[in-house]
């Protein structure tokens, strides 16, 4: 049996929200439950076996404050401001979520032991305890965690042994030094130091883990692969569906407020310009004339006492106009840096709001994708059983018309041409040919080369694939398999 695999799924969040919290807190009403567990995969009955650990000690879920209040009254203790506060559309990375994990056969084995467990939806599990490993290991991880990023960084640390595969969620604060730090903490300064950091992290997790029998697995960042059961990755990527529009209309609303700000701000700008170039104007006047007035009187005008009092009057209306002068450039200053500001805002929110576009058309396309392979899968399904029943139905002529076709070979050995016809697929063609031979078949009988042509497509080599399996799964001595 292949070793059991760790599981961590990295998630940073601009916060939390309380339906989040109530989620993950179980802090649902009756008719919250009953949502819940019609749309979902949790089990009721096994909901008062979560915990969570607090100061490294297993407690029962506090569910008198939700997390985000509990955000609250830390940022309020240490003497932190959360920098979304007050923001129409939270801005900073504030939450970094963690799931903890592993393969859901050692999971669950951790939480009940031997005990029988009914997957099975709408099961009734009351007569289940939890075991103490599943607390030593949650206490593993929770030190982990608060070793690495602080435990005054830990929100909520809690484990639910309610759903498919019992699991911790983490909430943690980024915070370095008094400050939010998620760029310095985890993002680093690019996506390449990003992924490295991530690969390091599995590793260093995977320490923790061998005491419990796991080792490391694949990151999210390595291969894309989201650790959810079937039923919570489509759900999950229909909240994100949904949450990337409402991300979108919020970033509308932005851009409109931005618009108008900057429209504001232009006019200020022009407004301001205009007075700084009439001041600029008039104290050249004033320049002018008092140049005027010293050349009159070194020239030894008639009344000096009079050009005097009038070069007094100049520079003291000099002065005042500088004044001014200084004011509106300050002013003109601070407009332009405000209306480049919005500008640079107004550019960034255009581009996230295409890639939020682009991102939702990505998880559309996703949820597209696998429901289309669902139903190929059933479709594929229904149509060999149904071969195989109608088949059986016909005379020994009747069959022999079947022979040799890929519904026959599908019918007969399924999963094996499947496999082989995947060997093939990527590539792998001395595997294929080893594994038909193992499995009773041919395999290839041709010297003629194997591979994918360059004009080729995708479903093309994907069919030939399939009949090339076929072929090299039938008997080698070319009998018919008994019906």
């Amino acid at each position: 049996m292949a070793t059991p695999k760790q599981v961590m799924d990295f998630r940073p969040s601009k916060g939390i929200t309380t339906a989040q919290s109530n989620e993950h807190q179980r802090r649902w009403t009756e008719k919250g439950w009953g949502s819940a567990e019609a749309t979902g995969n949790y089990d009721r009955s096994r909901e008062r076996l979560n915990f969570e650990i607090r100061g490294g000690k297993v407690c029962p879920i506090d569910k008198s404050r939700s997390i985000p209040e509990r955000m609250a009254d830390i940022l309020r203790s240490r003497g932190i401001k959360d920098p979304n506060e007050g923001l129409a559309e939270p801005r900073f990375r504030t939450v970094v979520n963690f799931i903890f994990g592993g393969s859901r056969e050692r999971m669950t084995e951790l939480a009940f032991g031997d005990q029988k467990v009914n997957l099975t939806h709408g099961a009734d599990n009351s007569h289940l305890h939890r075991c103490k490993d599943i607390e030593e290991w949650a206490k593993d991880v929770y030190r982990f965690v608060a070793d690495k990023y602080g435990e005054e960084n830990i929100v909520a640390f809690i484990v639910h042994l309610d759903e498919t595969n019992p699991h911790v969620h983490c909430t943690l604060l980024p915070i370095k030094d008094g400050k939010f730090a998620y760029k310095q903490i985890f993002a680093g300064k690019d996506k390449y130091e990003f992924s490295a950091r991530m690969k390091a992290l599995h590793s260093e997790f995977a320490e923790v883990n061998k005491r419990w029998g796991m080792e490391r697995g694949t990151s999210v960042s390595e291969t894309g692969a989201r650790h959810r059961t079937t039923e919570e990755y489509r759900r999950q990527l229909s909240e994100q569906c949904t949450t990337i529009e409402q991300s979108v209309a919020a970033h509308q609303r932005t851009l409109a407020s931005l618009q108008s700000d900057i429209r504001l701000a232009e006019r200020r700008v022009k407004g301001l310009t205009s007075m700084v170039n009439n001041l600029l104007q008039e104290k050249a006047e004033k320049e002018a004339a008092l140049a005027e007035l010293h050349r009159q009187i070194l020239a030894g005008h008639d009344n000096p006492d009079a050009l005097r009092q009038q070069v007094q009057e100049l520079e003291q209306e000099l002065s005042a106009i500088q004044s001014k002068l200084d004011d509106k450039q300050e002013k003109l200053s601070e407009a332009d840096r405000k209306l480049d500001a919005l500008r640079e805002e107004m550019t960034a929110m255009k581009e996230r709001t295409e890639e939020l576009r682009q991102e939702a058309h990505r998880y559309s396309d996703t949820i597209r994708q696998g429901a289309d392979t669902v139903l190929r899968n059933a479709l594929l399904e229904n149509m060999v059983s149904e071969f195989s029943e109608r088949v059986a139905q016909l005379s020994n002529e009747g069959k022999d018309v079947f022979d040799g076709s890929l519904l026959q070979a599908f019918a007969e050995n399924g999963t094996e041409v499947m496999y082989c016809a995947t060997l093939l697929f990527l590539g792998y063609v001395d595997d294929a040919t080893t594994f038909a031979e193992g499995h009773g078949g041919g395999g290839s009988s041709s010297d003629l080369k194997w591979g994918r042509d360059d004009d080729e497509d995708e479903r093309a080599w994907a069919r030939r694939c399939m009949m090339k399996a076929a072929r090299m799964m039938r008997p080698s001595s070319g009998k018919k398999k008994k019906r």
